[in-house]
């Protein structure tokens, strides 16, 4: 046997196993399974999308799919509607909060134990096609059937935007998205409509997204000529970002909210404001993803979103953590920093001093692994508890929430204003109702323990329902009752730290 020379080998290869294999083999599986392979070679971030993937993996930085417009959740193998999409198909035909859906297409969905994904995977489709739902209502004894044309749903990732204090304004960013800065200018006018003198911006949580989308946003904090960020490869020159000088929170203060989970473009923006001493970065240190992809289209409609450079922060930092132990290695980091202490004590992380850097004024800042905040905040545990844990884990506060808000719908319908709502919630026993819902579920009662956990317990609890009534908006402004971090950055611009005159 003899393999005639060709410039290919992969393709010599897959051509011989495809005529000569003692059995029969599809030559397009076995590319799909070898390109991977080669690209995990390189770093964790260079990937394949298989062409039956890429819509989904587009659409949530893209910033809209094809679906009926409504949030669900699973109660008792039911699909319950938590809210409806102002404006999208369901709302328009009188599908409402509270309502169950139990068939799809003729298809029973209702009691049959069927998974998240798959309802999703059913209610979604290409704008402009139909999908026949059968919806149940409280006091209505028959199945209420509607045929919805599914429509252009909005995803959001500005989760939120309020007036944490009467100068002080909040806003969460839960990536960048194509229309994330659009979004953003939209809650930046909103808070300075109410005074907001200070801006807190939050990517805790935050894994990036489109770089350009993070330069813009930088942008309207920065004085003209101030670097935002470069990139430079191998076959990419170095370009610089630099601001226009046309941003509109140019005299704003602003503090930045990262954590271990806050990568690329996040560190991005919290790099930009940190190196030229622009405003505070409060939280934990930030994942340390600083590599540039671009999303390449192949033939048959899948892609590779292949690394083509590396980012670098205003002072030269490159904050992209090692890889070389490989992608097994590179995504445990964030358990080693749990066990190593990091979480929990500054002193613990490590930091290279050959990869010292210096800001604008001159504070010492390191490269080789995230964004290190100007103030650390450790994750506070000593509230929690094994009791806590259990609930949490079984989704006893999540699912407990769910079932109050809809067995209590009308009357707290009757709160738009999140401190009415939250003071009624305050006057009912809530906790006992949960205590007892956890029983039922096999969560044995811990007196210890719940007293140790209660204000946790309580705020989770008040949360979800206000989640469940008004949203996030809702949901945030509660819950923050018990974010040390958020506190602690209250705190300090309070004390007027968000303009910075320190030295390190």
């Amino acid at each position: 046997m003899f393999i005639y020379p060709q410039s290919n080998k992969i393709e010599s290869l897959l051509n011989l196993i495809e005529e000569q294999y003692v059995d029969s083999v599809e030559k397009e599986e076995l590319v799909e399974g070898i390109i991977p392979e080669i690209l995990k070679n390189l770093d964790p971030h260079t990937v394949y999308i298989p062409a039956e993937d890429l819509d989904a993996a587009n659409e949530e930085l893209e910033g809209n799919f094809g679906g009926i417009g409504v949030q669900f959740s699973m109660q008792n193998d039911t699909v319950l509607v938590i809210s409806v999409v102002s404006g999208g198909p369901s709302e328009k035909l009188g599908i409402i909060p509270g309502d169950r859906i139990i068939t799809v297409n003729d298809s029973v969905i209702a009691g049959v134990e069927m998974g998240t994904d798959k309802v999703v995977g059913m209610l979604r489709g290409e704008m402009g096609t139909k999908v026949d739902v059968g919806i149940m209502r409280r006091g209505r004894p028959d199945l209420i059937d509607v045929e919805i044309t599914r429509g252009s749903i909005p995803v959001y990732s500005v989760d939120v935007a309020y007036m944490v204090t009467d100068s002080i304004g909040y806003i969460k960013v839960s990536r960048f998205g194509r229309n994330t800065y659009q979004e953003f200018l939209t809650a930046m006018a909103r808070l300075k409509a109410h005074n907001c003198q200070s801006v807190i911006v939050d990517f805790r949580g935050n894994s990036g997204g489109y770089l350009d989308i993070a330069i813009s946003m930088t942008n309207e904090f920065l004085d003209k000529g101030d670097l935002i960020v470069y990139t430079e490869g191998k076959a990419s020159p170095r370009q610089d970002a630099l601001a226009n000088g046309l941003g509109s929170c140019k005299d704003m203060g602003v503090t930045v909210l990262i954590d271990e989970f806050s990568a690329s473009a996040s560190e991005i923006f919290a790099g930009a404001i940190q190196d030229n001493d622009r405003g505070l970065i409060v939280g934990r240190r930030s994942f340390g993803k600083g590599l540039v992809q671009q999303q390449i289209p192949l033939p048959d409609g899948s892609a590779i979103r292949l690394t083509v450079a590396r980012y670098y922060t205003p002072s030269g930092r490159g904050i992209q953590k090692p890889y070389e132990n490989g992608v097994e290695d590179y995504h445990r980091d964030i358990l080693a920093r749990f066990e190593h202490g990091e979480f929990f004590e500054r002193d613990s992380i490590d930091l290279d001093e050959s990869l010292e850097f210096r800001t604008r004024n001159g504070r010492l800042v390191f490269g080789g692994g995230g964004i290190m905040p100007d103030v650390f905040v450790a994750r506070d545990t000593t509230a929690f508890s094994d009791y806590y844990y259990r609930l949490r884990d079984r989704a006893i506060i999540y699912q407990y929430a769910l079932r109050y808000s809809d067995d209590n719908r009308l009357q707290l319908q009757r709160f738009d204003d999140v401190d009415a709502l939250k003071n009624h919630l305050d006057e009912q026993n809530l906790l006992d109702g949960l205590l007892a819902f956890a029983r039922e579920e096999g969560v044995a009662y811990n007196e210890k323990d719940f007293r140790r956990s209660r204000q946790y317990i309580a705020v989770e609890l008040k949360a979800y329902i206000t989640r469940n009534i008004l949203d996030n908006e809702g949901f945030y402004p509660v819950f923050h009752e018990i974010d040390e971090v958020l506190k602690v950055a209250v705190n300090q611009i309070q004390k007027g730290n968000d303009v910075l005159t320190f030295d390190n």
